[in-house]
């Protein structure tokens, strides 16, 4: 359950003009949190939004695309998206069958956007991680160890419940997906 005090300090500690900033988003989740919360979301605004409030260095969108699938969902904005100001860091997606016998697909992106965060952390002020992902919780916590801030934006209202606890404890503050 969310303590009261987490939700205010969402919009009590707010961005600063001089602030670095780097998005880092982890595709899949912001996609099924969307599409949970029934909107899809508008890239170009979502990335001016960012460009309005700091120096915005980087956006970067993680996703993984299945090999044969030429013509995925994911296929068409990815190339929009590459062609629109944000860096695209793609990989196959491993395609398995399960013991009952469903095609199940397999492609996090968990490590690529870690070292990514790691890396950029010298250099920013703030990350804003686009994801409601539990395992990203030791990352941000010693992200903010260098005194790097961390602003994670993911849907509260989702059922269930996409945001993990631990990654709403961990960060300075949350953004709630609003369509």
């Amino acid at each position: 359950s969310m303590k009261p005090e987490w939700r205010l300090r969402g919009y009590m500690k707010m961005f600063y003009r001089d602030e670095r900033l780097a998005l880092l988003i982890d595709g899949a989740n912001l996609y099924s949190a969307a599409n949970a919360l029934g909107f899809d979301i508008d890239y170009k605004l979502l990335r001016q939004e960012f460009m309005n409030r700091g120096k915005l260095l980087r956006a970067i969108y993680y996703t993984a695309i299945t090999e044969n699938d030429e013509y995925s969902s994911v296929r068409p904005l990815v190339d929009w998206l590459n062609y629109n100001g944000f860096t695209m860091v793609t990989k196959a997606a491993k395609e398995f069958t399960d013991s009952q016998g469903r095609r199940k697909i397999k492609g996090t992106m968990d490590i690529e956007l870690t070292v990514d965060a790691t890396e950029l952390a010298p250099h920013v002020d703030r990350i804003v991680l686009f994801s409601g992902d539990s395992n990203f919780s030791q990352m941000v916590d010693s992200i903010e160890s260098q005194g790097v801030r961390v602003s994670v934006v993911s849907g509260i209202r989702t059922k269930p419940q996409m945001l993990a606890d631990e990654l709403l404890r961990q960060c300075d503050n949350f953004i709630e997906l609003d369509g």
